[in-house]
């Protein structure tokens, strides 16, 4: 069971799309304190582990590296690269569309649920967290991310 465990988190399509998630959730993380120019506030490991939307897109790199690392494995004619290339397309479409959409939504939403508390008094809980959808440098970055460490992995594997 150990040497089975060490063969799937050592196999290259694993590491190409766990480092890709990895290293896309730090440079977040670093880009959000610059931005702020002073330490963030909250713990990083959450921040790290969950934060959505911002610059790279970890979904873009993740998939996108995923792709790569499936094509260079099991090459570029094999089903499974098809079906990557392909669930690639759908999540990219996804962080850019419908998650931008979601969120323009819950904004609505919770504009809508602070007028009918001040004007009816009726109890209104704002939704807690706006999802918001990644801009398309945000998404060109985390797929260059993605298949730069693809590449890399490949070429050391």
């Amino acid at each position: 069971m150990g040497n089975g465990l060490v063969r799937v988190l050592s196999h290259p399509v694993f590491l190409s799309g766990f480092l890709s998630w990895f290293c896309a959730q730090v440079i977040k993380l670093l880009v959000e304190a610059l931005k702020r120019r002073r330490r963030l506030a909250s713990p990083l490991l959450p921040v790290v582990l969950w934060k959505t939307g911002g610059m790279p897109s970890s979904h873009s790199a993740l998939v996108t590296a995923l792709a790569t690392s499936i094509g260079f494995h099991d090459g570029a004619d094999s089903s499974l690269f098809f079906l990557s290339v392909f669930y690639a397309a759908i999540i990219i479409r996804d962080a850019v569309g419908v998650r931008k959409a979601a969120g323009q939504q819950a904004q609505v939403l919770n504009r809508l649920g602070e007028g009918v508390q001040e004007r009816l008094g009726v109890e209104f809980t704002p939704v807690k967290e706006v999802t918001h959808g990644h801009t398309f440098p945000e998404v060109g970055v985390g797929m260059v991310l993605g298949f730069s460490i693809a590449l890399v992995v490949s070429l050391l594997s």
